[in-house]
């Protein structure tokens, strides 16, 4: 009996001091540190093919400067055509809403070929459960997490905001409990349509494969899943863009104001695809922000 219970004490030591892989946190009980990665999962993620970061789905953390944090957060979702990850679009877009008091999660979200739907979705809807989760222990405010996504990044931030749940009340994993409904959503340069001449053909195959069933792409195009619980939104799209048209935004905005969905729009000639951030939409942006309750006042 003894013998058996000095096994089990030391299988619980070692459990305790055994650091998380890669150098990375799991999240329960830890404090926020600067660019430090979070893993939403303890362990491997559910649908995970291995144990490297590309497999291991995570946030990393952007902090507004001390003083200035409003509570707000949001979510970033690099573009990347669903087979990478943009940089120009994970931190300096993070940094950017620090610079504003609003904490920054960079999601490093699994990509195609490797993975298909539902995965990725998977991944969005767990980062903003799992911001929500920690709220009160991070001093965050559960009620003002947004989510912000360019290009196919855009079509993931899209995806969030039009398929979401209320969590599970009984989850065994208390961040299943709470919902992964962002309270906002900024789409910049956004793939929104999987069918059609609109549609960006590499994002759809990188996401579904190939010769997805129909009812699937359907389902995925998100111009067509917006309801009146839809957040609001904050579109961006150059006229000039032939990587992702921007009809892509138009039946977006189309959608949100047949739902009754506030929104605003800057669709103006701003070069062509991936300019990333660019004063032309995130001055007013700024605004929206501050309208919505997320940004520092001026």
């Amino acid at each position: 009996m003894m013998k058996l219970w000095y096994v089990f004490l030391l299988v619980v030591l070692v459990a305790w001091v055994r650091p998380a892989p890669s150098g990375e946190e799991q999240g329960a009980n830890v404090e926020l540190k600067e660019e430090a990665f979070l893993n939403l999962w303890p362990g491997k993620a559910p649908g995970a093919l291995g144990e490297t970061p590309e497999d291991t789905p995570a946030v990393k953390v952007f902090l507004p400067k001390a003083g200035t944090a409003t509570g707000a957060s949001f979510i970033v979702c690099p573009g990347g055509g669903y087979g990478g990850r943009a940089g120009h679009e994970g931190a300096p877009v993070a940094k950017w809403f620090a610079a504003n008091g609003i904490t920054g999660f960079v999601l490093r979200y699994r990509v195609g070929p490797r993975y298909h739907h539902p995965i990725e979705l998977g991944d969005a809807q767990r980062a903003v459960r799992f911001v929500r989760a920690h709220a009160a222990a991070w001093k965050l405010d559960p009620a003002r997490i947004g989510i912000l996504g360019f290009s196919a990044g855009g079509h993931l931030a899209s995806s969030a905001a039009t398929h979401f749940d209320d969590g599970a009340a009984q989850a065994a994993d208390p961040v299943d409990k709470v919902s992964c409904r962002p309270d906002l959503q900024v789409l910049v340069y956004p793939v929104i349509t999987l069918s059609g001449p609109d549609a960006h053909g590499g994002s759809r195959d990188n996401l579904l494969g190939k010769n997805a069933p129909p009812e699937l792409i359907e389902l995925l195009s998100n111009q067509k899943q917006v309801t009146a619980k839809t957040p609001p939104a904050f579109l961006v799209h150059s006229t000039k863009d032939t990587g992702v048209p921007p009809s892509n935004s138009d039946k977006y905005a189309e959608a949100l104001k047949a739902a009754g969905v506030p929104y605003e729009y800057v669709r103006e000639d701003m070069g062509g695809h991936g300019f990333g951030l660019k004063d032309t939409w995130t001055k007013p942006c700024e605004k929206w922000l501050r309208e919505n309750k997320f940004g520092a006042a001026n």
